[in-house]
């Protein structure tokens, strides 16, 4: 039985729901954009150079997806984009100006925190929005290839990784609740 069917009074429409899914996605992806260019800013010409490329030009097409979804469904983004234009981007380049582990260590974190939040979605997406439906599950698989090549690059010794990766996933958890309703 999908969630629609099951709609209390005072639930979100199905439609209001899409919106808000569509709303924090895009910010969520532009978040996530962000957070690549300020590792990239510092790790760039690294090693590990390659690897953030590849990732952020996957956090792109997300983007540029959600970008066109916001337009063609009629969706107000979230007022907070010029907040997350700036923290994403310190949170990239602050972990990575504390190395190359802490930087693979906010990718395994921010993956994380988006797996279980594209989850929650994908169960609440009912037959009414498959195109969406596909979306979420294609760009959840490839969230969890990013935190896969975070662990696979050290990112659970970088110092501090428990402390680091809770603080990371409890603020990602912050800007999905805000970016959903602002």
């Amino acid at each position: 039985m999908t969630r629609s069917m099951n709609n209390l009074p005072g639930d979100l429409s199905t439609r209001r729901r899409t919106e808000r899914m569509i709303r924090v996605d895009h910010a969520g992806e532009y978040g996530a954009a962000r957070i690549y260019a300020g590792q990239l800013a510092v790790l760039g010409n690294g090693t590990k150079g390659d690897l953030l490329r590849h990732m952020q030009a996957q956090e792109q097409q997300h983007l540029d997806t959600f970008n066109r979804l916001i337009v063609e469904r009629r969706v107000r983004p979230t007022a907070l984009l010029p907040f997350w234009h700036l923290a994403g981007y310190a949170l990239g380049a602050i972990t990575a100006a504390m190395g190359e582990k802490a930087a693979m260590a906010c990718t395994v974190a921010v993956e994380e925190a988006i797996d279980e939040h594209y989850s929650r979605q994908i169960a609440e997406t009912d037959e009414t929005a498959p195109e969406l439906r596909e979306t979420l599950e294609q760009f959840r698989q490839e969230e969890l290839e990013h935190r896969d090549i975070g662990l696979q690059n050290g990112a659970e010794q970088a110092p501090g990784y428990r402390v680091l990766t809770r603080l990371i996933k409890s603020g990602c958890k912050a800007a999905i609740a805000a970016s959903e309703r602002i």
